[in-house]
């Protein structure tokens, strides 16, 4: 927890102080009316960018505000440019990308490029990597004007993301017909539920996502808690059919591969049901339970049924390749505690305690991750089909040079960095990318045909 983080709390708790009032979320999911069929923003509606059966790629982006914003777009910059030959046909495999999953400041760039797709390279560092967005957040907050009243922190953060970064969009202009499945995952405050922005979630409470504004979306995968209040969505009634498929799927699985992680998401779901009881839903930072966003990707393979059935419903084949490429922009902060006997001071010591949980729990998450790989690779061998799995672990602790690896550990978890912070962050995800020997050989695995 840097200072700039701890500023910015602080703030947010003054101005909650000056208020003395208080804040509704303000909600803009509507309930199911079955007359949207065939537009909805699903996996089952999704179709992959690709039906060939070389590759499927997924993206997983982090959290970390800017930073992990920057080393996320490095790396899809670093895809765009890496050309590969697929059947004969030359493509690059920023093209070849199936889905990505992100939480918190990755969720930005994720949903921009959902939006624009290549456009963004043209236009994403201008009107977010290098603008100020904690100075104009902070302004909000501040602003007496906005002391006395409904509307939170948090709504006029919506306010802002949707007036300067997303322009209105809502998940029905995020269906980009062979683009990749864009996943945005937020956190239930209430039940620590890992929560995914796709109608298959969206039916549990009984509500289409398709006008639902992008904004929205982000914020709640980025909605630090004290920092900004909770993004409020509306728990309805009355739609059972849709509820029940998914948790049938869910609770046959975890029993048939006696799953603990997915019996975890089966409780956390089905709480959705008590309509009495949750009839609001308040979503926090994604990053909360899981800030990679690998977690949530391995959730939507176990609700499509597995990875069989999730390949069948991303409109592909089971792949001779399945490659995952995980983003990890967390920080190894050097703490200066040990060096005296000085008590340390309450942001250091929550400082240090929140970075040693995110270490284990991130390489926890990583040996799911690989574990499941491995498994799917067996289960499609059961079928007699060959798979290789390929995982990309992108992080700062593949910088080689201690110097460089300590500047980018001193690089805040912030919405405002410099433009020299930027630069290095892009390239890093670049070169990070490009010298890693996974990736390498996925690209050689490929061009060899």
């Amino acid at each position: 927890m840097n200072m700039s983080f701890l500023k910015f709390v602080v703030t947010g708790i003054a101005a909650l102080l000056v208020s003395g009032c208080a804040s509704y979320g303000v909600i803009e999911n509507t309930a199911i009316s079955g007359q949207q069929e065939g537009r909805e923003y699903s996996i089952r509606s999704h179709h992959a960018s690709d039906t060939n059966s070389d590759l499927t790629l997924n993206l997983a982006f982090s959290g970390g505000g800017t930073r992990a914003a920057a080393l996320a777009y490095g790396v899809m910059q670093e895809l765009r440019d890496t050309k590969v030959t697929i059947n004969g046909t030359s493509t690059s495999m920023l093209e070849q990308v199936d889905s990505i999953s992100s939480v918190s400041g990755g969720s930005f760039t994720a949903a921009y490029y959902g939006l624009h797709g290549d456009g963004m390279f043209e236009t994403f560092e201008d009107v977010f990597l290098r603008y100020d967005i904690e100075k104009q957040l902070v302004w909000q907050v501040l602003n007496p004007l906005h002391w006395f009243g409904p509307k939170g922190r948090t709504e006029r953060a919506i306010e802002y993301y949707d007036k300067k970064i997303f322009h209105g969009a809502t998940f029905s202009d995020m269906i980009q017909p062979g683009g990749p499945l864009i996943v945005i995952n937020a956190s239930d405050l209430a039940y620590g539920v890992r929560f995914s922005f796709l109608q298959e979630y969206f039916d549990l409470l009984c509500s289409e996502l398709e006008t639902f504004p992008v904004s929205r979306a982000v914020t709640a995968s980025s909605a630090v808690p004290i920092v900004f209040n909770p993004v409020v969505v509306e728990n309805y009634p009355d739609c059972k059919d849709q509820e029940n498929a998914l948790m049938d799927r869910i609770r046959q699985r975890a029993n048939d591969r006696h799953d603990a992680e997915l019996n975890l998401l089966a409780e956390g779901l089905e709480s959705y049901g008590d309509k009495d009881q949750r009839k609001y839903i308040h979503f926090v930072d994604g990053g909360i339970t899981d800030n990679m966003g690998l977690r949530a990707m391995y959730d939507l393979v176990s609700i499509s049924g597995g990875p069989e059935a999730f390949i069948t419903q991303l409109n592909t084949k089971i792949p001779d390749k399945l490659a995952v490429i995980s983003i990890d922009a967390s920080t190894s902060p050097v703490y200066a505690m040990d060096e005296t006997n000085k008590q340390p001071s309450i942001a250091h010591s929550i400082g240090a305690m929140s970075g040693v949980q995110l270490h284990r729990y991130n390489t926890s998450t990583l040996e799911l991750i690989e574990t499941a790989l491995a498994d799917w690779r067996d289960i499609f061998a059961e079928d007699g089909k060959t798979m290789t799995p390929y995982l990309v672990e992108i992080s700062f602790e593949g910088i080689k040079q201690p110097e460089a690896r300590q500047f980018f550990n001193k690089v805040p978890t912030s919405f405002s960095l410099s433009d020299e912070e930027v630069d290095k962050l892009i390239e890093a995800g670049r070169q990070l990318l490009r010298d890693h020997p996974v990736f390498q050989q996925l690209v050689a695995d490929l061009n060899s045909g």
